[in-house]
């Protein structure tokens, strides 16, 4: 039986671009977000290119019981993943600390950190128990480098690497594998989720800068899955040619190469 996963924020992104590179890989997938009618469109988009069994779950993982109840089905369905994919995530407005909506401080730590603790939650166990399965959680180089305005999005990016090497020393003594993805600038809808839907804003940030694509991290990914058991990639740093670190972006004008 070919290899399963479950992918969470699966319907834009880098969550999209994982199971469609998953997909062609012949991986039977369980596709989770907040949009059921976005959901849906990928589930026949993929097994339309790729003939994949493609399960969908609307959720939102800030809702802990929600994803106790996914997660069961999701097992009922295509038995413990092979591999979970914690990419749901999210950073909200760009103002000093002080200045910062409290609802968005609770949305991105619900999010980025209650959110991503609760589903690797409610599948290590059946993990653990088969003692196999690599789960891959997607952090950032702001978790790295932390920059203005991002305080609290910074914060909840450094917590998933240190989730991730504790829950590796956790299950030292198993087959488990566990991989933090830290991207730098990727362009996808992050920043107008960011800027609350203003996409003038959102497409200023990527003027001027060859950023990442979705599919860059998506075939990173599908290369740390792909290396043998003897293999734990724990932390990979991938950032767009133009930048230095997490917050250190050049927007000079690139000189064609001879």
């Amino acid at each position: 039986m070919s290899q399963s996963a479950f992918i969470t924020g699966a319907t834009s992104g880098i969550g999209y671009a994982t199971a469609t590179v998953l997909a062609s890989r012949g991986y039977r997938l369980g596709s989770a977000a907040r949009n059921s009618e976005k959901l849906e469109a990928v589930k026949q988009e993929l097994e339309m290119k790729f003939n994949s069994e493609v399960y969908t779950y609307v959720l939102d993982v800030r809702d802990a019981e929600a994803i106790k109840q996914v997660a069961a089905q999701a097992v009922q369905d295509m038995g413990v993943p092979d591999v979970l994919v914690n990419n749901a995530g999210l950073a909200r407005g760009l103002e000093s600390y002080e200045e910062t909506d409290e609802a968005d401080i609770i949305q991105m730590v619900d999010t980025n950190i209650k959110g991503l603790c609760l589903v690797t939650h409610a599948f290590l166990p059946g993990m653990v128990k088969r003692n196999t399965g690599h789960i891959i959680n997607l952090g950032s180089t702001a978790g790295l480098y932390a920059y203005k305005g991002a305080a609290v999005y910074c914060a909840t990016k450094a917590a998933v690497k240190t989730f991730s090497d504790g829950i590796r020393i956790d299950t030292i003594d198993t087959d488990i594998k566990v991989t933090t993805i830290q991207p730098g600038i990727v362009h996808t809808p992050f920043s107008e989720v960011r800027f609350h839907g203003d996409k003038k804003r959102a497409d200023a940030v990527y003027e001027g800068v060859d950023a990442l694509h979705p599919e860059d991290i998506a075939d990173v990914i599908a290369f740390v899955l792909d290396r043998p058991l003897r293999v734990q990639i724990s932390d990979i740093v991938i950032m767009a040619d133009q930048q230095a670190t997490g917050f250190m972006v050049s927007k000079t004008p690139r000189v064609p190469h001879k």
